[in-house]
């Protein structure tokens, strides 16, 4: 039998292999295993619950240096008298404010996920950018067409 939805994936999956980047082929390619197996008994929770655990392990990821000790405090206490620090905190608010408004569309506008998922596996595939896009991205759509 015919599956679309399964072909989608693996075209994705080709992306991921062509373009080198590790992070979709892995990615698509456990969502191909959970499609195929008893495992998809499991969509419904990793619809649910896969954003919160992909940004808690973001967010560790990215606390590492600073509990690690790599990051030492009086680096992190400089940041906040070099410019540049300052910048980065200024964006790294409004990126954060714009994936805020990012998921209230995502649940207001359900129909727009597919466009933002497709438009953030073609950028992570083709221009080795990193999945953190959709949120972002629905943003800034949220800037153009409103939150709801």
């Amino acid at each position: 039998m015919f599956d679309p939805t399964l072909l989608i994936l693996l075209g994705l999956a080709a992306l991921g292999i062509i373009s080198h980047n590790t992070a979709v082929t892995v990615s698509i390619l456990v969502l191909i295993i959970v499609r195929v197996t008893p495992l998809n008994g499991l969509f419904p929770w990793i619809e649910k619950q896969g954003l919160s655990i992909g940004i808690i392990i973001l967010t560790i990821g990215v606390m590492a240096p600073i509990a690690s000790g790599t990051l030492p405090a009086s680096t992190l206490l400089h940041s906040f008298v070099n410019w540049k620090s300052l910048v980065a905190i200024t964006v790294g608010i409004f990126v954060s404010w714009l994936g805020g408004r990012g998921v209230q569309l995502m649940g207001i506008q359900p129909q727009l996920v597919a466009g933002l998922l497709v438009g953030t596996v073609l950028g992570v595939a083709l221009f080795r950018g990193v999945p953190v896009g959709p949120l972002i991205a629905a943003g800034i759509v949220s800037l153009f067409i409103g939150k709801s």
